[in-house]
């Protein structure tokens, strides 16, 4: 619970931000000269991407957080058999263990959108954030059945 606040605090801080480099990039607009509307434009743009960028993230989680609520329904969700350390920390090992299982089950079934979301896990606890990524997308596009990115 306590991402999704941190999630959201920060998208509604990020939209401010875009609203007020907006509104800069109208006045620099607004002024006329060659000079200004160069940089009206360039500062309007920023804001574009942005918020592009936000929006594309916000579907992201959203439809994360769809499978995951889909899967739990199921019972399929990972179990948590990751070894800590006593600060909490995951063991590396342990999360190469339960990564190699779940590269193994994908490999068995690679065109179920779960096999997918359990790898994606086991990526995101060994700590590679990429990878992870890419296989949630890979399971989400599985499981809306549009073409799976490579």
């Amino acid at each position: 619970m306590r991402a999704k606040i941190t999630y959201f605090l920060t998208a509604a801080v990020l939209v401010v931000y875009f609203l007020l480099v907006g509104s800069r990039g109208v006045m620099l607009l607004k002024q006329g000269t060659a000079l200004t509307v160069t940089f009206g434009v360039a500062v309007l743009i920023l804001p574009v991407i942005g918020a592009w960028f936000l929006w594309k993230n916000t579907q992201f989680v959203s439809r994360a957080n769809r499978l995951a609520t889909e899967l739990e329904a199921e019972g399929g969700l990972p179990v948590d058999e990751m070894v800590r350390t006593p600060g909490g920390r995951i063991d590396r090992d342990s999360a190469d263990a339960v990564f190699a299982k779940r590269r193994a089950e994908t490999e068995d079934s690679p065109d179920d959108w779960r096999c997918w979301f359990r790898l994606a896990v086991a990526y995101h606890d060994a700590r590679d954030t990429p990878r992870a990524r890419r296989a949630m997308q890979r399971a989400i596009a599985l499981h809306d059945g549009r073409p799976v990115p490579s």
